[in-house]
């Protein structure tokens, strides 16, 4: 008999247990302890099962472009494995084991991006960082402690968030140099810039990205003015979606975010503030991923890859 399972709220408890985890890899690790605790007896029941479960994360959980990502990816996943097996009992085993395989090597993904983005980081470079994102920070990491290169870090305050400035303070503890500048001074110091780093909520299928927002204005402006805007992401965050502007975002992820006291609120009352936006693939001169480095054009092909093969 199946157990009670709520898989919000144990989608959650992995991202407080683990706060480098992100969030494709807690949909995916989520969905793997449902089916275990669930049992479901037949595949209809099973595919049932993972859908119901997908729609409940992608319903609840706000700004869910990279959560829908993985839980898109487990679902293509169970279908392909679904008939793989003659009998039914091994193939239930064999998707929960291979689901724990498939969350342990999405895990190692950030160290992989990581190091092929080495390569990128050289002596007296200026690098240019918007938001906070893990696998730039592991990048930075990794090319100050293990390479012993010497660069510093220019990182934008990334409003309405404020995310740059958790980005520095990580950055300041790897003994890594680094200013914060306001998101309007970014035309104003990029000609000081050697590259611009970025990571990704989403990629999309054109190879654009999905990201905080202010990531499309500096592509802009890297673009511009001839600066590398390097994407360094996972490849689980390759997302089926197509958008066409900076704005153009499904509704349920592209929403107003209310944020500060009710002073705040009521001063501010005009204020609008959106949490991400687009930069089409023409502004990205590379993506630096697990899967190793890639065009923009290449991501419709990893996509083709997983989803038709």
């Amino acid at each position: 008999m199946s157990q009670a399972f709520d898989i919000k709220e144990t989608y959650l408890k992995f991202l407080e247990e683990d706060k480098d985890l992100t969030m494709p890899i807690a949909a995916i690790e989520s969905l793997v302890i449902m089916l275990r605790v669930k049992q479901p007896s037949t595949s209809s029941e099973l595919i049932n099962l993972v859908k119901s479960n997908i729609d409940t994360l992608k319903t609840s959980i706000p700004n869910a472009i990279s959560l829908s990502a993985g839980c898109d990816l487990f679902m293509r996943f169970v279908l392909r494995n679904t008939n793989l097996y003659s009998d039914w009992e091994s193939c239930k085993k064999n998707l929960v084991e291979n689901g724990e395989l498939f969350v342990r090597r999405a895990k190692e993904s950030r160290n992989k991006s990581a190091e092929y983005g080495l390569p990128f980081i050289r002596d007296d470079d200026t690098i240019l960082v918007h938001s906070f994102s893990r696998v730039v920070y592991t990048l930075l990491k990794r090319a100050r402690t293990e390479k012993m290169v010497r660069f510093r870090v220019i990182v934008t305050e990334s409003r309405p968030t404020g995310l740059g400035y958790f980005m520095a303070k990580k950055l300041r503890e790897a003994d890594i140099p680094v200013e914060v500048i306001v998101d309007n001074a970014v035309g104003y110091v990029i000609h000081n810039v050697d590259k611009i780093l970025v990571g990704a909520e989403g990629v999309a299928e054109s190879g654009g990205i999905i990201n905080h927002i202010g990531s499309y204005q500096i592509g802009c402006l890297a673009k511009v003015n001839n600066k590398p805007f390097y994407v360094v992401t996972e490849s689980h965050k390759f997302v089926r979606l197509f958008p066409l502007a900076p704005n153009d975002l499904p509704g349920s992820i592209n929403r107003l975010i209310k944020e500060g006291t009710e002073e705040e609120k009521d001063s501010e009352s005009m204020l609008s503030t959106h949490k991400l936006d687009f930069t089409s693939h023409e502004y990205i001169t590379a993506l630096i991923t697990d899967l190793g480095v890639l065009t923009p054009s290449a991501v419709s092909e990893e996509l083709i890859k997983v989803w038709y093969d």
